[in-house]
């Protein structure tokens, strides 16, 4: 083992511990070191449960020595953010409102990974119960991005994409509601997976909105996040918006590559609706022209205006969220962050004819993406429209926070994926675009992004140190 223990994919690492040439132990000391050294100035980490965790790693490691791992997971660290419950320990969503709060079970999800083996060093920062940020008036400081701390990680499951990003751990749960799996992921270079609706339980994750929420896995490789996806993924009787839809083998078709795939590019989305910038918009022509290099058939499709699918998507998460919240702003709203009351706030005018409007719509939208679907295997698109900005410069993560085509796919429930595609020019940032499938297609979805992945330059690149 040549790189240090921190420094390894998910896979790579339960392939070393599996072979009895990697122990938990060591891998998580690593990583505690590593997030020793740069927390100080990334702020990933709401609450690290070094003791427990060491604890999990040292029960993992002795049951590998008998009898081998439970699976890829076994022994492996894996990061929450902080709106997911973690059995006696508090689930703050980054907010005064909830510091008292500790959860009595393990979220769904959660359960999940505990029962193939995982450790769980902490809980991550995310943006005030998941709404956007940053916000610097809350009890715990904004996560930053590790390939330059002065700038946005994204959001809102900052803390997953900037703790993974920095090699602190080899794999984080996000959630996403209308991009906030990929929006981190587009900024930290990594693999973000939003799964289709429902493949995820979202039992013990404080809602946002319960018809667009996800939870999704956040990692530096595709392979990761497909192994990842296996454990998370299944029915769930006490989730009303559960698919009960068991898991697959998601890994299985890695190794066939984008060839005979027809893919849709939605230019449109950053070329009329939302100009993208100029470096986003040559990185996606590059992507496109690498995949049909690589034996894909790339066609222009054409959707609804990406203003539509946004404004759906504002209607419905204005009054679902609204509807968690009313409680706490009528009695409470000066406990919520200036931004995050202001965010909430108009979710209280929507109407009830709004919201079933709509609703609606987006029925329609759903049917204009399955028609595309009957033309192409996938769909190809800008994540976001623009590099990460300043973190500090709150004009310009105002401007900038919207403009992205990640929503679209939350109103219709596609599963979506972003991947590294480039490096800003001017700040050495990542660029990312996204991958679209058919309802449960992930394994496709990860086939054409491991594809992608193996014949692009940038997976091997990582943050510097600082």
């Amino acid at each position: 083992m040549s790189a240090a223990p921190c420094m390894l994919p998910l896979a790579e690492a339960a392939a070393l511990i599996a072979a009895r040439r990697l122990s938990p132990v060591e891998l998580l000391s690593d990583c505690l070191a590593r997030i020793a050294a740069l927390e100080p100035r990334l702020n990933a980490f709401i609450r690290l449960l070094e003791q427990e965790a060491m604890a999990e790693a040292r029960a993992a490691e002795a049951e590998i020595a008998r009898g081998g791992p439970r699976s890829a997971l076994h022994g492996i660290p894996v990061g929450l953010k902080d709106i997911i419950d973690l059995a006696g320990h508090p689930s703050t969503c980054h907010s005064r409102l909830r510091l008292d709060h500790v959860a009595e079970a393990d979220a769904a999800v959660v359960a999940r990974l505990r029962e193939a083996g995982a450790v769980f060093p902490g809980k991550l920062a995310t943006h005030e119960f998941a709404i956007g940020g940053p916000c610097f008036d809350l009890p715990f400081p904004p996560a930053r991005n590790p390939w330059n701390p002065a700038h946005h990680p994204g959001g809102s499951s900052s803390g997953s994409g900037a703790a993974v990003a920095a090699r602190m751990l080899p794999a984080a749960l996000g959630t996403d509601t209308g991009g906030s799996v990929r929006h981190p992921a587009t900024h930290c270079g990594l693999v973000g997976l939003k799964p289709t609706y429902g493949l995820v339980s979202r039992r013990g994750v404080f809602p946002l909105a319960f018809t667009l929420d996800h939870v999704g896995p956040m990692t530096r490789t595709v392979r990761d996040n497909a192994l990842l996806l296996g454990v998370m993924a299944g029915p769930d009787a006490e989730d009303p918006g559960s698919a009960m839809r068991e898991a697959e083998d998601y890994t299985r078709d890695l190794h066939r590559g984008v060839k005979g795939l027809r893919i849709g590019f939605i230019r449109h989305f950053h070329e009329a609706d939302m100009p993208a910038s100029p470096e986003v918009a040559a990185a996606l022509e590059a992507a496109a022209r690498l995949l049909a290099a690589e034996g894909a058939t790339i066609r222009d499709v054409t959707l609804p205006p990406l203003g539509e699918f946004a404004a759906v998507n504002r209607a419905i998460l204005g009054a679902e969220a609204a509807a968690v919240h009313e409680t706490w702003l009528r009695e409470r709203p000066g406990d919520y962050a200036h931004l995050t009351r202001r965010r909430l706030l108009p979710g209280m005018f929507v109407s009830g004819a709004d919201y079933v409007q709509a609703q609606r719509r987006r029925t329609q939208l759903v049917a204009a993406v399955e028609a595309a679907f009957a033309e192409v295997d996938l769909l190809l698109s800008a994540s976001s429209m623009d590099p990460a900005c300043r973190i500090d410069d709150a004009a310009e993560v105002d401007r900038t926070y919207s403009r992205q085509a990640r929503t679209p796919f939350n109103v219709t429930g596609h599963p979506a994926i972003s991947v590294m595609c480039g490096i800003s020019r001017a700040e050495g940032l990542p660029l990312g675009l996204q991958l679209v499938a058919p309802a449960f297609a992930e394994a496709l979805l990860y086939r054409a992004a491991a594809g992608y992945e193996r014949a692009a330059p940038w997976r091997e690149m990582a943050p510097a140190p600082f």
